[in-house]
């Protein structure tokens, strides 16, 4: 499995970003999808997940609310919809390939993506 995330960028506090995974190879092996996001001096943390067949979306505490994950099943691309961004926002984000929706650590996802920086300035 394959993935290309994009639609990083600088926005300022209050705005919005896209970001999207497409996805490529054996795809049918991964059931969800996860976005995560690593910061300076940090480790890497789980965003949010959705699986590709029933669509169930799962959202850290700290983007739920703000951030929207969904996916189109024919372009095999995922989105992360991010509303209301924050400072604290400001990372570099990574889309992998897993087997549930409901993983949240690193380590239980197979594929990855190769992060798309955001920067949201004060």
């Amino acid at each position: 499995v394959q993935l290309q995330a994009s639609g990083g960028g600088l926005v300022q506090a209050g705005g919005s970003l896209r970001l999207s995974c497409a996805a490529s190879g054996r795809t049918s092996s991964s059931a969800a999808m996860g976005w995560f996001r690593q910061a300076p001096g940090k480790e890497r943390e789980f965003v949010a997940s959705i699986s590709w067949r029933a669509g169930i979306t799962y959202y850290a505490d700290s983007v739920k609310g703000r951030f929207t994950t969904s996916r189109d099943n024919a372009e095999n691309t995922v989105y992360l919809q991010m509303n209301s961004l924050k400072p604290e926002d400001t990372a570099v984000y990574y889309c992998a390939a897993g087997g549930s929706v409901w993983n949240r650590v690193p380590t239980e996802y197979d594929y990855w993506g190769q992060g798309t920086q955001v920067t949201v300035s004060s």
